[in-house]
């Protein structure tokens, strides 16, 4: 799809297109009321915009849209709509050895635990290994410091998903 496109979608078309990049309502709201877009600059500064605008029940939202790290079975069953663009996003978690996946699991349910919701991180490229040096370093932080380090990984997410959504 184009920018053009999306910029022609009617509002609810608009809404599951913009849904596949972030689920959080109140960022979609933003992102179609925001139309039309000149370029993938102006499209790009919206996202930010919109994030920014966004409460932490917001975030909370979106990041219900992710599966944990390592999860694929999770990653398959839940909102199929982003299947296409977020496919590779967990990559380096499919070559990885029982051992870090286990050690990724664990830590996740951790996190989990102590912070109330998923350690986001913008897994694209990253290895298994890289990723659970990541979430061992975070898991000790505040669930304030996290929300944050995990607000802003998902905007990383969300504008790399909003890329490959757009053929241009």
């Amino acid at each position: 799809m184009t920018l053009n496109d999306v910029n022609e979608l009617n509002a609810d078309d608009a809404s599951s297109w913009f849904e596949q990049c972030c689920a959080s309502k109140v960022w979609i709201y933003h992102m179609v009321n925001a139309r039309p877009y000149q370029n993938i600059e102006a499209l790009t500064e919206q996202a930010r915009k919109a994030w920014a605008k966004c409460s932490h029940d917001d975030y909370l939202e979106a990041f219900t849209a992710h599966p944990m790290i390592g999860d694929v079975d999770s990653l398959r069953k839940k909102f199929a709509n982003t299947k296409e663009i977020a496919a590779g996003e967990q990559s380096g978690a499919a070559s990885a050895s029982e051992s870090v996946l286990y050690q990724l699991k664990e830590a996740n349910h951790a996190y989990l635990e102590k912070h109330g919701f998923i350690f986001i991180i913008c897994a694209t490229g990253l290895s298994a290994l890289t990723m659970l040096e990541a979430l061992q370093a975070r898991l000790p932080n505040s669930t304030q410091e996290e929300m944050s380090n995990a607000a802003a990984e998902q905007i990383k997410i969300t504008l790399l998903r909003i890329n490959k959504a757009l053929d241009e």
